[in-house]
């Protein structure tokens, strides 16, 4: 047994401990939405930009003013604020498992490592989860992200029985 498959038991917020992982305050809604919704057994995170204490923690387009590896940090954060969107929602220890990430990568002209990037988001998950960690994924290039953001990420997650 993982680890992270005997702290399922325990709860995912003894796995965070056990890793060195707080959870931040959920992040403020930048426009009219919510950071998270809950459907039926699912629920679905809105984009989470790498935001540290209410601000990003850098801006720019990846692949010119942003490197691969500092982008893959922020989507680390993206997700972990993810995460905390769903805590305050549900209680992060009703997770089952992590069923989808969506990853956007702010790009600039020519840059094509963006599954590299939302790698940082992936890796951290299955840090947590284990196996319930393993997901579905999309790593998307676009023109612009909210507030310049380098990365965004949104999560679905499916909740215990």
């Amino acid at each position: 047994m993982t680890s992270a498959q005997g702290t399922q038991a325990q709860g995912w917020h003894a796995r965070l401990a056990e890793l060195g992982i707080r959870l931040p305050p959920v992040a403020a809604p930048v426009a009219s939405y919510v950071p998270a919704v809950r459907s039926g057994q699912l629920v679905f995170t809105s984009g989470q930009l790498p935001f540290v204490d209410g601000g990003l923690r850098r801006t720019g387009k990846v692949g010119g003013s942003v490197d691969a590896e500092d982008a893959a940090a922020d989507a680390k954060l993206c997700a972990l604020n993810a995460l905390a969107a769903v805590d305050e929602l549900v209680g992060l220890d009703q997770v089952a498992r992590v069923v989808r990430v969506v990853g956007y990568v702010a790009s600039a002209e020519g840059f094509t490592g963006q599954p590299r990037v939302v790698n940082g988001a992936s890796e951290l998950l299955g840090k947590i989860f284990g196996e319930a960690g393993r997901h579905a994924r999309s790593a998307i290039g676009v023109a612009e992200l909210p507030l310049g953001a380098p990365v965004e990420v949104e999560l679905t997650v499916e909740l215990r029985g």
